[in-house]
C-alpha cells in the first residue's frame, strides 16, 4: 500500500503543473468500481481552477476555485488504496481495465490507476466538510507538524496496551507510520515491536519521534519505497527499500549486530525486527 513518503512524493511530482490549469473534463471510466461514488456530477467541475494541493496522512486534497474570482469551490479528496497510482498524462489514451479516474485539464490528465479498486476520489464542499470531514476525522497529527512532541506522543500511548507496532498502524495518534516506516523507526529506535504502548517512557518516546521523523524524510528523500509497482507520476520507481534496516529482511543479518532478522504477524501484517538491537 503507498504509505505517507509515496502519497506526498505523488503529490508533489503532479502539483508544479496542475496547480492552476483549468478543468475541461472529469471522466469515471463506466464499470470502474472505486471504493465511494464521486458524489458530484461531473460536468460540475468543468471551467474550475485547480488550486494548491495539500496532503493529509495519506489522502490528496485538490482543491477547486472559481476561474474567475478564486472562490473555493469545494475540491476532490483522492486516496491510492492498496495499488493505486497517479499520473499526469500530456496526451491520455483511453482508459484501460485498471485505469478508472480521469482529471483532464489544459495542463494535462491527472488519471487513477488502481489494480485493486481500494482507491477513491471523492467531492467534498471543503476539506473540513462532508466526506473529506469523516474520512479525516480520524487522523492523528502529522509526523512533522511541531505541535507533535514526544510528551503528546507518551499521552496517546498511555492509553494503549496494544503493541506499539499496532497503537502506530492505529493512524489516530500520528498519521504516516506505516507498515514499511513504522518496522524501520522502531529499529531505529531500538525498541521491540511487541512493547506494550502504554509501558514506553517519555525518553523513549521522544526516540522513537525522532526516528520516525529519520525514516520518513530519508523516503522522500529516496523517492518513497517500490515493492511491487509503485510509481510517481512521472513513472519513477522509489529506493527507500534498498536501505530498509529490517523490512522485507527476515532471516538475513541485522546491519548493526549481524544477528538474524525476525519476522512475525501483528494485526495481519509481517513485522521485522531484531531481536537483539530492540528491547522491550
Amino acid at each position: 500500500m503507498p504509505e505517507l513518503p509515496e502519497v506526498e512524493v505523488t503529490r508533489r511530482s503532479v502539483a508544479p503543473r496542475l496547480e492552476g490549469s483549468i478543468v475541461r473534463a472529469v471522466r469515471v471510466r463506466v464499470g470502474a468500481a472505486l471504493r465511494w461514488p464521486l458524489g458530484v456530477e461531473p460536468q460540475s467541475l468543468v471551467g474550475l481552477r485547480v488550486g494548491t494541493l495539500q496532503r493529509r496522512g495519506k489522502y490528496i486534497w485538490l482543491p477547486l476555485l472559481d476561474a474567475g474570482t478564486g472562490a473555493p469551490q469545494g475540491g476532490l479528496l483522492l486516496h491510492l488504496g492498496m495499488s493505486g497510482s497517479l499520473a499526469l498524462l500530456e496526451q491520455a489514451h483511453a482508459p484501460t481495465k485498471h485505469e478508472h479516474f480521469d482529471l483532464a485539464t489544459d495542463a494535462g490528465t491527472l488519471r487513477l490507476t488502481d489494480p485493486r479498486r481500494f482507491g477513491a476520489v471523492v467531492w467534498s464542499p471543503a476539506l473540513d466538510a462532508g466526506m473529506a470531514a469523516r474520512l479525516l476525522a480520524r487522523l492523528g497529527c502529522e509526523p512533522f507538524d511541531p505541535a507533535l512532541t514526544a510528551a503528546r506522543l507518551h499521552e496517546g500511548f498511555s492509553r494503549r496496551s496494544v503493541p506499539i507496532k499496532t497503537a502506530l498502524l492505529a493512524g489516530d495518534i500520528v498519521v504516516g507510520a506505516g507498515n514499511i516506516y513504522a518496522c524501520e523507526a522502531l529499529y531505529e529506535a531500538g525498541i521491540d515491536p511487541r512493547t506494550p504502548a502504554n509501558t514506553l517512557s517519555l525518553a523513549r518516546c521522544e526516540k522513537l519521534l525522532q526516528a520516525l521523523r529519520r525514516i520518513l524524510g530519508r523516503a522522500l528523500e529516496l523517492g518513497g519505497s517500490t515493492l511491487r509497482d509503485f510509481r510517481d507520476a512521472h513513472g519513477m520507481s522509489g529506493a527507500f527499500q534498498h536501505e530498509a534496516g529490517v523490512y522485507g529482511r527476515e532471516g538475513q543479518d541485522c546491519r548493526r549486530c549481524g544477528t538474524p532478522v525476525q519476522r512475525l504477524v501483528q494485526a495481519q501484517r509481517s513485522t521485522f525486527f531484531c531481536p537483539r538491537c530492540q528491547r522491550r
